[in-house]
């Protein structure tokens, strides 16, 4: 089915004001033709008729051509097969591969489409269009009601599965050991682990006083000393003086910030960072034990139980609700933080542009093939219906115009024919 081309309602102005103009034109051109024969007939009259009639002779002729100039746009003049008549409509076709080219040549081409898609601000646009409360509640109820059939459609194709997959082998792929060293490294640096070692000695400290730790220690030393010593208490002498030296100890290194007991615990720590990062040993031990903790079945069975009540939580949600209004409010909340965020929109504007730009530059020969099958599918007398009606008026002052050159050409040369006829 051939494709039409609608009309305005205000095109009716227009249509009648090209009646007009037409019909003024073929009256001009009727009365140059009457002025002719008039001005002819009455030559003998007086000489002044010749001039008028060279006159309205060329003007009736200049007439004629842009009238047979204009229609040949068109149509055939008088529908006869004249040949290169009816010029748009025989060149349908080149006309519709040369638009498409003329649009992919001179707007699509990348430094003019670069140069527009950087005037506008589509990081303001969107940080605009989410802060509204109602659009933002809108696409909160959209997102919701995706949800679910996304969780469905995630199990039924598989990709659950396949992504949990692809997170195992990114996971296993991981090397944990310059992770594990450059972790601690920073740990270090900002003096962490000293505060674990105050930690580790206040507990150590409190271990020390609780009843049943000296008991098990008063049993070791027991057990280690000769039975004569046992007889006079050895025992809680020695667990007296071990307590009260350790308790001692500690108490010195956490009250002093450069105890030289810090500065070899620095010493340990750094060293235990520098067999993490180099030692082969330590790499494979944190690589077993990443591979043995995430082969673990509770790892699968915690990933299924979060899945499961992630689905169950949206199930329930989905309809609107508390979930709603805090998915809602997130979304205000990000279009306000954008609006205030140079930053952030520049940084969105780059990304959109390059998208954008790639986009265009992928699909302009695309869009340059729709604009010509477009025009190639219209229908040619609509086509010429609507040309005339935007350009027609105007074209129709060329037959005026015509008529007038034509006039005066003749006169011209009526006037330079009698000079030469002359004595």
């Amino acid at each position: 089915m051939t494709p039409s081309l609608s009309l305005a309602a205000s095109d009716a102005v227009r249509a009648a004001e090209l009646r007009r103009t037409k019909l003024l034109a073929a009256l001009v051109l009727l009365a140059t033709l009457a002025l002719f024969i008039a001005a002819r007939s009455l030559l003998h009259v007086h000489p002044i008729f010749g001039y008028v009639a060279a006159f309205a002779e060329a003007a009736t002729i200049g007439g004629i051509a842009d009238w047979y100039a204009v229609v040949a746009l068109f149509r055939r003049p008088l529908g006869l097969p004249i040949p290169h008549t009816a010029i748009i409509p025989a060149n349908q076709n080149r006309i519709a591969d040369k638009l498409g080219e003329f649009v992919e040549t001179h707007f699509l081409e990348a430094a003019p489409v670069e140069a527009k898609l950087r005037q506008v601000d589509f990081g303001r646009f969107i940080a605009d269009w989410l802060s509204d409360d109602k659009r933002s509640a809108d696409l909160a109820r959209f997102v919701l009601r995706l949800l679910p059939e996304a969780f469905a459609a995630a199990e039924t194709s598989g990709l659950k599965a396949l992504a949990a997959r692809q997170i195992s082998a990114q996971l296993n792929a991981i090397d944990v050991a310059p992770l594990a060293a450059s972790a601690l490294r920073s740990f270090i640096e900002r003096r962490r682990h000293q505060g674990l070692l105050d930690d580790l000695m206040q507990a150590m400290h409190e271990a020390l006083e609780r009843p049943e730790m000296l008991r098990t220690m008063r049993d070791k030393i027991r057990d280690e000393l000769p039975t004569l010593l046992k007889l006079y208490r050895t025992d809680a002498f020695l667990l007296n003086k071990i307590v009260a030296s350790v308790t001692a100890f500690f108490a010195d290194v956490r009250a002093d910030p450069a105890h030289p007991f810090r500065a070899e615990f620095d010493r340990l720590a750094l060293s235990l960072v520098e067999r993490f990062a180099s030692d082969p040993a330590y790499t494979q031990r944190l690589d077993t034990l990443k591979r043995d903790v995430l082969a673990r079945p509770e790892l699968a069975a915690l990933a299924d139980t979060v899945w499961d009540n992630a689905r169950a939580y949206i199930d329930a949600n989905a309809s609107g609700g508390v979930l709603h209004d805090h998915l809602a409010k997130l979304f205000v909340e990000a279009g306000r933080a954008l609006a205030t965020d140079d930053d952030l929109r520049a940084e969105i504007n780059a990304g959109i542009l390059v998208i954008a730009k790639t986009f265009i530059a992928e699909q302009k020969s695309g869009v340059s093939g729709f604009i010509a099958d477009q025009v190639k599918s219209w229908d040619m007398r609509q086509l010429i219906g609507v040309l005339e009606l935007n350009v027609g008026r105007d074209l129709q002052y060329i037959r005026f115009n015509g008529s007038l050159i034509g006039g005066l050409a003749g006169l011209a040369l009526y006037c330079f024919e009698m000079l030469l006829r002359l004595p």
